[in-house]
């Protein structure tokens, strides 16, 4: 008989699930885990290199709009590509792509004087790779776990983002003060290359469509799927609203000014993370959440709710609990859209589902760094804070009320539809049913 301790933990803690039936999973999953922690180095040692070879902020800042334009449209032919190819196989040759453009800016460190253009190179070329690779990983996850498993495995993916948000730079700090800025490169060389073993162990996941040529004029069927679809118009918005209203991370460094705290900067930057990994290592009960659209809709409401409240917080311990508490409810919004997307969009239109996702996903923080700095610099960081968290809560409330598909949508309604099946040849002699592996098995 289960304790009531045991039966607590299991409600609370997050459903592994995934990760023991599905091997694919698991290997993508740790592919991912690996990768990303590789990938914090580098993202922490160029903006610093670039500062230590040109002194100059306008420099620094100009990696984001390197990145920009290719992770925008590549992002676009990217989900196109996962719609025609096998996408294992675009994972992993980007994979492949990226761990080079990796050695090249080792290379590049270890010169005696180092060069700063390949550093934005680099960072257009990663950008581009991204956006190819992203729309093909994400739209593989269905195809691996069974349809009553996404949410688990949604929430699984995004603790792997929430632990490597706040692991990941403290190591990589660490690492660049005592070797210097070629170890981070080290590192970032070496997580790929186990990335890459990881990747090269997954079973073929082939595109449900006829092989052919991928235009990017095929995006737009996509789009039009999409603009069919209320509900998936209203999970979109709700990202943008989170995203351009409440996501005030360009003001940090001006906050932690006004709060008399410069030396608190990193906790800011920190706190939207640790607020996902406390969501994330507490999330069980989600896989009990049917009415997945109702929650996309209140999680952007708190996150508002939360961003307004860091306004009015009087010292640094209560700003940073806001924001905790917003990064939580962005934690809870993501894991739902995606269970969403992956449970309701046909295979044959996941890859550009998952790139128009990625479009809106690079195109809401862009955006609200420059609504969020804009208006700051005509009203003051305070006023920018509870504006945007008080257009965010607006937003969930709009969207509530316009799009009422979004409000109704229920999981149950979807749990077994255009989840594929697969080939005989893959099903294997026999498999303890327990373990059974939904990366060989028929759906359900």
């Amino acid at each position: 008989m289960t304790s009531a301790p045991d039966r607590f933990r299991s409600r609370l803690l997050p459903d592994t699930a995934p990760l023991w039936s599905s091997r694919d999973f698991r290997l993508v999953w740790s592919s991912g885990a690996v990768t990303l922690f590789g990938s914090i180095f580098t993202m922490t040692a160029v903006p610093l290199q670039i500062a230590e070879l040109t002194g100059s902020p306008w420099a620094v800042g100009a990696v984001g709009a390197v990145e920009l334009v290719p992770a925008l449209v590549f992002g676009l032919y990217g989900g196109v590509l996962a719609d025609r190819a096998d996408r294992r196989a675009v994972a992993l040759v980007s994979e492949v792509a990226l761990a080079v453009l990796s050695a090249l800016l080792l290379a590049n460190a270890l010169l005696g004087t180092p060069a700063a253009w390949p550093l934005y190179v680099a960072a257009g070329l990663a950008a581009a790779l991204q956006g190819i690779q992203q729309p093909s990983v994400e739209a593989m996850v269905p195809r691996l776990v069974p349809p009553d498993q996404l949410v688990a495995a949604g929430a699984l993916l995004s603790l792997r983002w929430s632990v490597g948000g706040v692991v990941g730079p403290a190591a990589a700090g660490l690492v660049i003060a005592t070797a210097g800025v070629p170890a981070a490169f080290l590192v970032d060389l070496a997580t790929f290359l186990l990335s890459i073993a990881l990747l090269a162990r997954v079973r073929p996941v082939p595109s449900a469509r006829d092989a052919g040529k991928p235009r990017l004029g095929e995006f737009v069927d996509g789009v039009r799927y999409a603009a069919r679809r209320p509900d998936l118009i209203g999970t979109y918005l709700a990202d943008l609203a989170a995203t351009v209203f409440a996501l005030p991370t360009a003001l940090f460094p001006f906050l932690a000014d006004d709060l008399d705290a410069t030396w608190a900067l990193g906790l800011l930057y920190s706190a939207g993370a640790v607020g996902s990994l406390l969501a994330a290592t507490t999330g069980g009960w989600t896989e009990r959440v049917h009415r997945h659209g109702r929650m996309v809709l209140l999680s952007a409401a708190l996150v508002g709710a939360a961003t307004a409240a860091a306004a009015f917080a009087p010292g640094l311990g209560a700003v940073l609990l806001c924001l905790i508490v917003a990064g939580g409810a962005h934690w809870l919004g993501d894991t739902f859209r995606s269970a969403i997307w992956n449970q309701s969009v046909p295979d044959e239109l996941r890859g550009r589902a998952a790139g128009l996702e990625m479009l809106i996903g690079s195109a809401g923080p862009a955006l609200g760094d420059l609504r969020a700095g804009g208006l700051a610099a005509r009203q003051g960081i305070r006023a920018a804070l509870r504006t945007g968290g008080l257009l965010c809560f607006g937003s969930a409330a709009v969207l509530a009320a316009a799009i009422p598909a979004l409000w109704r949508y229920d999981q149950r309604a979807h749990l077994g539809t255009h989840h594929p099946t697969h080939h005989p040849a893959h099903r294997p002699a026999h498999r303890p049913a327990h373990r059974v592996d939904p990366a060989e098995e028929p759906a359900p």
